[in-house]
């Protein structure tokens, strides 16, 4: 379905309640798998959260995850641990051509008994469970941190736990911290200091519910909204907190450098813009890589010149998002470089009208356009890949202000 954006402009204040997280959802959905009396509330209703729940509960000896690149690491982690059974665990074509090998290494030096089915290094996986013996693992740090994660959250399953030693620069430390956090909220002893993450053995639990923080990379497409508005315009969404576990709330303070403001209540934040900046921005987004393309895209809306770095797992995305950028920054006019790494946006004085922006498969390339309808009229192609993590976003710009067609 292509949906048409039409010039508009924000309502002066409105109100959006944001489904959880779904990198918490995800996490949580494992460990509860592992110990069934945890209870969550506040779920990510996104088609990755929902393949997840699908997929822990499958009795299938073939498992599909379509897209959803979180599901294949976690479960790839979760399936070699669980003695007795064997699956085969596949996913889209694109899914079938993103690298999984230094888990599977990994998972291997552990004991785990996985095979490729295609090829080498990609899934699809056949996967026979096994009793993971051993307690130590070193791998490398700069690739994807849901390898990490994906250890981690075994990791209190295992006999002995798990001591996973990060070889050079890490990647998305705070998704690491995340996956900590919440181990620890369950009740699982751990730490993370410099190199080494350290994860304790726990038994059973005791029953116990967990209320899953809206999504902040959702919430960064309202960012770009207000970015892009008038001064004083509003939008309150809930639900949200200062001391959040997700990387992508650095927002908040990102966004002061477009002039906008976030206020923190007692489970909602509230955007206003506040005052105009039109100065060059210099972000390293290595912490945060998932909030890049819409980073980029308000820069290209305001017209200013941007430089971003730390971008180099956006490659290995649901596309290769850096290039994917390129193409559609410059349909609309934008002058753009990028390199493995890093994009470069000059300013622009104004933007093409009545242009197809390609989706390439990427919810976060269909959400992080949306905005520029506030400049100009822009189409979206293969808009229902939106719900992969936010089911309800085209509705809920409707209610902010935004003028579409279906």
């Amino acid at each position: 379905m292509t949906i048409t954006l039409n010039p508009s402009q924000l309502k002066e204040a409105s109100n959006i309640t944001i489904s959880g997280s779904k990198s918490e959802s995800n996490r949580l959905l494992l460990l509860k798998a592992i110990y069934p009396a945890l209870s969550i509330t506040n779920l990510s209703d996104s088609d990755d959260s929902e393949v997840m729940q699908k997929a822990l509960n499958s009795k299938s000896d073939v498992i599909d995850i379509h897209h959803a690149g979180t599901a294949m690491r976690f479960l790839t982690a979760y399936f070699a641990s669980q003695e007795g059974r064997t699956i085969t665990l596949t996913g889209s074509d694109r899914m079938k051509e993103r690298p999984i090998q230094i888990l599977v290494d990994a998972l291997r030096d552990l004991g785990a008994q996985i095979d490729y089915l295609e090829n080498e290094g990609c899934p699809p996986l056949k996967i026979t469970g096994s009793h993971l013996i051993k307690s130590k693992i070193s791998l490398p740090a700069n690739v994807s941190s849901q390898y990490i994660s994906a250890l981690m959250l075994v990791a209190p399953s295992l006999d002995q736990g798990l001591e996973i030693t990060l070889q050079g620069q890490i990647t998305s430390i705070p998704y690491i911290k995340m996956t900590l956090q919440l181990l620890h909220q369950i009740g699982v002893k751990g730490h993370f200091e410099n190199q080494t993450i350290k994860v304790y053995p726990k038994g059973q639990m005791t029953p116990k519910t967990i209320t899953v923080e809206s999504d902040w990379s959702s919430a960064s497409y309202f960012y770009s909204f207000v970015a892009l508005s008038d001064i004083g315009t509003q939008i309150t969404l809930s639900s949200y907190k200062e001391s959040s576990l997700q990387g992508d709330s650095i927002l908040a303070n990102i966004y002061k450098e477009f002039g906008v403001q976030t206020t923190f209540l007692e489970d909602s934040i509230v955007l206003e813009k506040v005052e105009i900046n039109l100065d060059e921005k210099h972000f390293d987004l290595v912490t945060c890589p998932d909030i890049a393309q819409t980073i980029a895209v308000t820069c290209l809306g305001l017209g200013i010149k941007c430089d971003l770095v730390g971008l180099h797992t956006l490659k290995i995305k649901e596309t290769d998002r850096l290039e994917a950028l390129k193409a559609e920054i410059k349909k609309l006019g934008g002058i753009v470089s990028v390199t493995d790494k890093s994009l470069h946006l000059e300013s622009s004085t104004s933007l093409n009208s009545n242009i197809e922006i390609e989706t390439y498969h990427d919810h976060r390339m269909a959400m992080a356009f949306a905005p520029l309808a506030l400049k100009t009229t822009l189409k979206i192609k293969d808009a229902m890949v939106v719900t992969k993590s936010y089911k309800a976003f085209w509705d809920d710009l409707e209610i902010i202000g935004i003028a579409l067609s279906k």
